[in-house]
């Protein structure tokens, strides 16, 4: 997500301020009521009401109301939680079945296959040889070992590896369900919709009336942008067994075709565009062209293609705030689908263009890392892909470093959106500077292979140490020295 810079910057920010901020921030983490929203984000507040069909709230911020009927429900003394990567409509909570369909035995099996917290491979390869038979119960043992392997690597998160195990399962029982529904469920963390929905067609033959098929198919298709095919099979996962995960992304997806309902279409190869028709069509041919630029530019830093095109969607300022509910200093917004208030304008200007290439970044960063990257690596890459750097910021980031009153990496793992405008400027500029000082000092491959090591199941940290040897701690201590010696001689 991308914030605007007009107004206060963070380089007018004094200690007193910085302070302040992070008071707010010790306040707001330990006792502030959170606004849950019908999509799924939580908001920190104080001072909760009710006022006609708006539900109004203070912040750091100012104040600030929604849409009554956006809000599910209100958290007295809660500690805010937004979860960052995947879309909004994802019902992200689902996990396949252990082993319904495989009989008796699978805890048993289980703890011998992963035993010690680490995969016993050579005991899997034991069960291979005695599956050669073709036995009934040693080829059940084994799809049980295949099972067992490929949830231990999906909790890892190492799909790649997950997807194999599961696959050999294929070998001998082509139509098993459970194998179906999880190598779906895989695909879908890693994006790869048009392979999930192969899965999950053959898994909807082996039983059609299965809640899980539906749910996830759902998934698939919001990821390929069919909100309508998406709504049919989540009424249909919800009839046939009501979950909350379900009712959450449908709620979503309805408000989302309500909203787009008279919305022109476009799009390319890469992108699938729906724009307010009050935006002019050579705009939206316009912001295709810029978007695909961007693309082109970004697929060879990252050295990654995503596989599915990618979601564009053009408001109105009032139906920018009314769906996306993001906050006043919010000038965009990506869950999945780039969202991007256009009123007024004609053409790309200066400023959409550089929230179009940022909003594109978090679009690549997500599908890279499978949803795993945290929020000051997203907005630390997309802020420097858009061409800003640390110049107007570097003596305030050094002199709270130096103070003592800097915000740790630790502690900008989770989102920015519940924070206030001063503290967000602050961590903004500070995930910049450390974004900036991997690329400048290592090179911007380095960048690529931190993410990549975080798509395949490595925490940040250990990405990070991994990749330029240095702990968070350290990282931060080399951006405070980059930044005295870039900017401040």
């Amino acid at each position: 997500m991308r914030k605007r810079r007009e107004g206060t910057t963070i380089g007018g920010m004094s200690r007193a301020t910085i302070i302040l901020a992070l008071v707010l921030l010790s306040a707001l983490t330990a006792a502030a009521d959170v606004i849950v929203l019908k999509s799924g984000r939580r908001i920190s507040a104080t001072n909760v009401v009710e006022e006609g069909d708006r539900v109004s709230y203070d912040t750091p911020a100012g104040r600030l109301s929604f849409r009554k009927d956006l809000v599910e429900r209100v958290e007295r003394g809660a500690t805010p939680s937004v979860p960052f990567g995947m879309p909004a409509e994802a019902p992200v909570q689902f996990a396949p079945s252990e082993s319904l369909r495989l009989g008796d035995g699978y805890d048993e099996l289980a703890r011998e296959v992963v035993g010690g917290g680490s995969l016993n491979r050579n005991y899997i390869s034991q069960l291979e040889v005695q599956a050669q038979g073709n036995k009934k119960e040693s080829v059940r043992r084994l799809l049980m070992a295949y099972l067992a392997a490929s949830n231990f690597l999906r909790d890892r998160r190492e799909i790649d590896e997950a997807i194999r195990y599961s696959q050999r399962a294929f070998e001998y029982a082509p139509d098993q369900f459970d194998f179906l529904e999880q190598v779906a469920y895989l695909s879908l963390l890693k994006g790869d919709y048009r392979q999930a929905l192969d899965y999950l067609e053959r898994a909807r033959r082996q039983a059609p009336d299965d809640p899980n098929v539906a749910k996830l198919t759902g998934w698939a298709y919001s990821g390929q942008n069919k909100l309508k095919l998406a709504i049919e099979e989540w009424r249909r996962a919800y009839k046939l067994r009501p979950d909350p995960d379900v009712k959450q992304a449908l709620e979503k997806a309805e408000r989302d075709q309500e909203t787009e309902s008279n919305y022109r279409e476009g799009g390319t190869s890469h992108f699938a565009l729906r724009y307010s028709g009050v935006a002019a069509p050579e705009l939206a041919k316009d912001v295709l062209r810029t978007l695909e630029e961007d693309f082109r530019e970004i697929e060879r830093i990252l050295r990654y293609t995503p596989s599915e095109p990618i979601g564009v969607i053009l408001y109105t300022q009032e139906a920018f705030t009314d769906v996306t509910g993001a906050p006043a200093w919010a000038g965009a917004i990506n869950d999945g689908r780039i969202r991007i208030p256009v009123q007024g304008l004609t053409s790309v200007t200066p400023s959409l263009a550089r929230k179009l290439k940022h909003e594109l970044g978090h679009s690549f960063i997500m599908l890279k890392t499978r949803g795993n990257a945290p929020v000051w690596l997203h907005e630390g890459i997309a802020q420097w892909l858009e061409g800003w750097r640390s110049d107007q910021q570097a003596a305030t980031l050094v002199s709270a470093y130096d103070k003592g009153v800097h915000l740790p990496l630790a502690d900008l793992e989770g989102p920015f959106l519940d924070k206030s405008s001063t503290l967000a400027n602050y961590a903004y500029a500070w995930s910049l500077a450390v974004v900036e000082c991997i690329v400048q000092t290592n090179g911007p491959e380095h960048i690529e292979r931190i993410l990549d090591r975080i798509g395949a199941g490595s925490s940040t940290e250990d990405a990070i140490r991994d990749v330029v040897r240095m702990s968070y701690p350290r990282l931060e201590e080399e951006t405070v020295n980059y930044l005295r010696k870039t900017y401040l001689r």
